[in-house]
């Protein structure tokens, strides 16, 4: 994975980084309620050595599990 493929899935860098922050959260969120049994997030969609939100979240727009609706202004 590199960081052009995620700036492709999504636009441009700064939207990049809003949708990596944002699904990051969301990731990390996840972890925070395991054993819980609350089932409020959606657990990582890809496979990934890094123990790191923000690179999971990276890794899963990369490879299109994470799509971002473009808003008309």
């Amino acid at each position: 994975m590199e960081i052009e493929d995620v700036i492709n899935a999504v636009g441009n860098r700064f939207a990049a980084v809003v949708v990596a922050a944002r699904r990051a959260r969301q990731i990390n969120a996840y972890f925070s309620q395991l054993g819980g049994g609350i089932g409020e997030y959606v657990p990582p969609q890809v496979h990934s050595l890094s123990r790191k939100p923000l690179t999971i979240a990276m890794e899963e727009i990369a490879e299109g599990k994470v799509t971002v609706e473009k808003q008309e202004d």
